[in-house]
């Protein structure tokens, strides 16, 4: 606003507004970021956490930490109403106050730890939360004993604009069990595991929406990779506008994610490409946002689809599930590299409150995410993570062959694996004639399947496994590890693939 030229009064008048239009601006003084509060947990080193506010253009802020151990940054200048400032890195512990210092205020978060920062995002079974799970009354109850992990959660909220900030907070910065009854189960039992192992603090971060498809929690310059415009019935971008970019900023380890019912029934064949997108493009942002801090390849893992309509004929589900894995059957592939799975396909829930779909063993969806998390996130030697896959497929005319990656334990079924029959050397489509292949005979790292089902005039074109909505009852599938913890993932094999 320009005051000159104008009448006294006018003139006046002019310098008033523009000084109390200074003093709005400036109104709250200095402040940090919604999702920076007390009891949160920052990035522990060698990353360096990343910490940023709100001020009066032309401030210098400098951060203090006081703790077990001490730091004070140089001064930074606010700059279009934003401060922003990076520590230098902090072991593990705490308790730390944080205090941003201008000349004129300050801000203070207390009852800061120092661990590992992992982000839960997805649709509903990520939101699922703690007061719906099976024994969720000991489970919250045990959670008093982690007073370490702590938690947070992102309000919804749409947006056709990439946010800066979130406009809300759903919860807090917590300490269990406070505020925990409403958190994501996966995210909180996921972390709970992690530091039983870790043992040094965990901060979680939940991002998340119900029925929401992969396009929305994606960027339009990871939607133009798979050939998707930034339009279309599900508002594609808004929820990455609006519950993952104001994230970016902040440093973290890595992320889980449990998502992929939505598309079963949108843009479900292109899930291969937007979901391995998605996570490429969420990389790539979050070490831009953090000036290099979180890392450009961060571990990511995620959940395999579970199950929704027994008998169910379609195939919806389980062609999601294969191209979560970007159509390799397991990971980490040479297309999702430093990534982890939990297949969940054994563990139906009938009588779930909220319907099949959202089973309530959040449980050994955890662990088992949290075995892949020790194996790739933190590279520990000797965790087995992944069910067996199959390494060998051979055919004799009558029977099967399936060699594993590993050793297995072995129920005999007569459904769940499927052959496909065909007369001529062409691929078996969606389709084509498959049949049951019953398990004849197994060892500790082979089963053997009949082909009695085809006529003699056909062979062998293809073989899959678990390749249903609702394959197995709970835990009760045909291969698990030889332990009986891992289930085998779902493949499909096609001897003349296209």
């Amino acid at each position: 606003m320009c005051c000159l030229h104008l009448p006294v009064m006018a003139i006046t008048l002019c310098v008033v507004l523009i000084f109390v239009a200074a003093i709005h601006r400036c109104e709250g003084d200095l402040s940090f970021a919604s999702y920076y509060g007390d009891h949160m947990v920052l990035q522990k080193s060698p990353e360096r956490a990343v910490l940023w506010g709100y001020g009066c253009d032309g401030a210098q802020v400098t951060l203090i930490l006081s703790g077990p151990t001490k730091q004070k940054t140089s001064p930074v200048n606010v700059t279009n109403g934003i401060w922003r400032v990076t520590l230098d890195p902090v072991e593990a512990g705490g308790p730390y106050n944080v205090t941003a210092v201008t000349k004129d205020s300050s801000a203070t978060l207390t009852d800061v730890l120092f661990g590992d920062i992992w982000l839960c995002g997805g649709q509903s079974n990520m939101w699922f939360n703690m007061s719906m799970v099976f024994n969720a009354s000991e489970e919250l109850k045990l959670s008093e004993k982690y007073p370490d992990v702590r938690f947070f959660m992102a309000a919804l909220n749409q947006s056709k604009t990439e946010l800066l900030d979130l406009t809300d907070v759903e919860i807090p910065w917590s300490v269990a069990p406070t505020n925990l009854e409403g958190f994501s189960a996966v995210c909180w039992l996921y972390g709970r595991y992690l530091y039983d192992t870790l043992k040094y603090p965990i901060g979680l971060v939940e991002s998340c929406w119900g029925g929401t498809p992969v396009e929305v929690w994606s960027s339009a310059r990871a939607l133009q990779q798979c050939g998707l415009e930034n339009a279309g019935p599900k508002n594609n971008s808004v929820l990455w506008n609006s519950m993952i970019h104001p994230l970016l900023n902040m440093t973290i380890k890595g992320a889980i994610w449990y998502q992929g019912e939505a598309n079963t029934y949108y843009h479900k064949d292109k899930y291969a490409c937007t979901f391995p997108a998605m996570i490429d493009d969420w990389r790539m942002s979050f070490h831009k946002g953090s000036g290099g801090q979180t890392a450009k390849d961060f571990p990511f893992g995620f959940v395999q689809l579970s199950t929704d309509i027994k008998n169910s004929t379609s195939e919806s589900f389980p062609n999601v599930r294969w191209h979560q894995t970007a159509n390799f059957g397991y990971v980490p592939n040479e297309r999702m590299q430093n990534t982890f799975m939990a297949v969940a396909l054994d563990l139906p829930d009938p009588d779930s409150p909220l319907g099949p779909i959202h089973p309530r063993d959040k449980q050994d969806v955890a662990y088992r995410l949290t075995l892949g998390a020790r194996a790739v996130a933190y590279n520990e030697k000797g965790v087995a993570f992944q069910g067996p896959f199959p390494k060998q497929i051979r055919d004799n005319g009558t029977h099967v062959i399936v060699n594993y990656d590993q050793k297995i334990s072995v129920n005999k079924s007569d459904h769940i694996f499927e052959i496909c029959c065909t007369e001529t050397q062409v691929s078996c489509g969606s389709k084509s004639h498959w049949v049951p292949a019953p398990i004849v005979w197994s060892n500790k790292t082979s089963v053997e399947l009949s082909a009695k089902f085809c006529e003699p005039s056909q062979e062998v074109g293809a073989l899959r496994y678990a390749w249903r909505d609702w394959p197995c009852d709970f835990k009760a599938c045909p291969i698990y590890s030889a332990n009986k913890i891992l289930p085998a993932p779902p493949f499909i094999f096609n001897r003349y693939s296209p």
